[in-house]
């Protein structure tokens, strides 16, 4: 919370520098693919990185989902990496565990209006909504490709949803990317106010989670700048 403060007090002017983000305070997540699992629980610390397969589709699942053995499951509050590795059981912040393997990260529900909420975000406290762009490249050798997406369940016919809007992140250019929408908002999904978008952690819904289908990408670079409305 005290960092999510502190990055309202200098929100970026949104000019971008050379190479492709903004200029501006923001809170950075590294994503990081390897090859062998990470033993350390890595959970309880002022993190930024989170430690996922180097290729997904180790068993012919190309896809980092829920039902996977390497998830990032989201939570609504601050910025937070609750728990950094994805493959041992995956810990929220509050020390709970939510799901048998995958990473664990927490961020505000986005109320930016330009995502065209059909509904608008649920407060869980301090620090759970806010105002925010997401920037993203990937760096690192020998370089690849992958898809990086929002999903969740519908609660009425737990099924699995996942946003219309999916990037795929390649090594070059090696510039950032604008992937707001991709990661923060269900784009078109049929929920309790129709077919629309709807915010991270939106009723109707549950278990959001990021499907991250790497393939060789060794670091995805993610930047969170505060936005004023």
């Amino acid at each position: 919370m005290l960092l999510l403060a502190t990055l309202a007090l200098a929100r970026p002017a949104l000019s971008q520098n050379g190479n492709g983000a903004p200029n501006g305070a923001h809170y950075n997540l590294n994503i990081i693919g390897v090859t062998q699992a990470k033993n350390p629980p890595l959970t309880g610390s002022d993190r930024h990185t989170i430690f996922v397969p180097l290729v997904s589709d180790q068993n012919g699942d190309p896809d980092t989902l829920a039902s996977d053995t390497a998830p990032i499951l989201l939570t609504q509050g601050p910025f937070t990496v609750c728990d950094g590795n994805a493959f041992d059981p995956a810990v929220d912040c509050k020390g709970n565990v939510v799901n048998k393997t995958g990473a664990v990260f927490q961020l505000p529900c986005n109320n930016l209006t330009s995502l065209g909420l059909v509904v608008p975000c649920t407060s869980n406290g301090p620090g759970s909504i806010a105002s925010y762009q997401v920037w993203a490249r990937v760096v690192g050798t020998p370089g690849g490709n992958g898809t990086i997406t929002l999903c969740a369940f519908d609660q009425t016919t737990l099924t699995e949803v996942c946003n219309t809007d999916e990037v795929l992140m390649r090594n070059k250019p090696n510039k950032f990317t604008d992937i707001t929408k991709t990661l923060t908002t269900l784009v078109g999904a049929t929920g309790p106010a129709g077919v629309g978008n709807y915010p991270l952690f939106a009723s109707g819904f549950s278990g959001f989670f990021w499907d991250y289908d790497n393939n060789g990408n060794k670091v995805l670079q993610l930047r969170f700048y505060l936005t004023p409305q």
